[in-house]
């Protein structure tokens, strides 16, 4: 690999990411590309479906534009740096950028977390509260809830990122990661951590275990409603109903909780790198082709406006 070569001035960061120790990097390389044209495509088609067809000006599909506008920002993170060091042979970062890109993904995880929560809770008040949906779910609530979702990640980011970007480093700026992400920041501060880490394995708490535990109970009570209908057909309209986001769920949180709260003898640095490109880019990818091919309403749009 002498093709990569560290450029750097004192204030950059040298990411050793995905390329690094890899044989073929021209096919990784073409691999990310194409998941980046495909996550692309496929949420800005969701953003532009669920915006032009009235069928779908519904709470559920509102969320899951946010969701598929996170996914666009959240790979766009990413991708285009990844590009640019593959194409330029550099794989320097400066200090402004990787605070930049640190926050942008440290709000955008976060605020997808808490997204996923208010999905369940708005499919929980359609099956088991249909009667009150109207109400429970109006414009005012759902509304507040997504401001509340962004507000909290901004706030989180913000607190985290300037501390992190102000703690002391070391003469070694190599960050054993493709991208700038706080824990393989931390690995580089020449000063005891410790009790800054229980502090950011408590927000790891707030905006992981809460979301999902709040997810578990708002499926455990749609669960016990769908037992209980003496439909069959009511039973397989509710449990395809949710079946999309019980997808999409498992992928993300999956993937978060094997990499932030397995201990770290169970998971080298390389299987860190593998998970990350799996939340980071494989994710935002797989999110609109589950929910376009399990959801008859979105396929049924789509198609719609494709004859048009």
């Amino acid at each position: 690999m002498a093709r990569w070569k560290n450029h750097t001035t004192g204030t950059d960061f040298i990411l050793l990411g995905l390329f690094h120790h890899i044989q073929a990097p021209k096919v990784l390389f073409t691999f990310i590309f194409l998941v980046f044209l495909i996550a692309l495509v496929g949420n800005t088609v969701m953003i532009i479906l669920i915006w032009l067809e009235t069928q779908l000006h519904t709470p559920m599909y509102f969320l899951l534009s946010q969701l598929s506008f996170i996914d666009l920002l959240y790979i766009s993170t990413f991708v285009p740096k990844i590009a640019i060091d593959f194409l330029s042979g550099r794989n320097t970062i400066s200090f402004i950028d990787c605070w930049i890109q640190m926050f942008l993904f440290t709000t955008l995880v976060g605020a997808e977390f808490f997204l996923l929560a208010v999905m369940a809770y708005d499919r929980y008040v359609a099956i088991c509260h249909p009667l009150h949906y109207s109400v429970l779910m109006r414009p005012a609530i759902y509304g507040f809830m997504i401001i509340g979702t962004w507000l909290g990640s901004l706030l989180n980011a913000v607190i985290h990122v300037t501390y992190t970007m102000n703690l002391p480093y070391c003469a070694s700026k190599e960050i054993h990661h493709f991208f700038c992400e706080i824990p393989a920041l931390l690995q580089l501060v020449c000063a005891d951590t410790s009790l800054y880490e229980n502090g950011l394995f408590f927000s790891s708490v707030v905006f992981l275990l809460i979301p999902i535990s709040a997810i578990m109970v708002s499926y455990g009570k749609i669960l016990s409603t769908v037992l209980g209908l003496r439909s069959n057909a009511g039973m397989k309209k509710a449990l395809a109903t949710c079946s999309s986001h019980m997808i999409v769920v498992s992928l993300f949180y999956g993937a978060a909780i094997m990499k932030y709260f397995l201990p770290k003898a169970y998971h080298t640095a390389e299987q860190d790198e593998v998970v990350s490109v799996f939340y980071t880019l494989l994710t935002p990818m797989l999110n609109p082709i589950i929910y376009c091919l399990r959801n008859k309403e979105v396929t049924g749009a789509l198609r719609k406006i494709l004859k048009m």
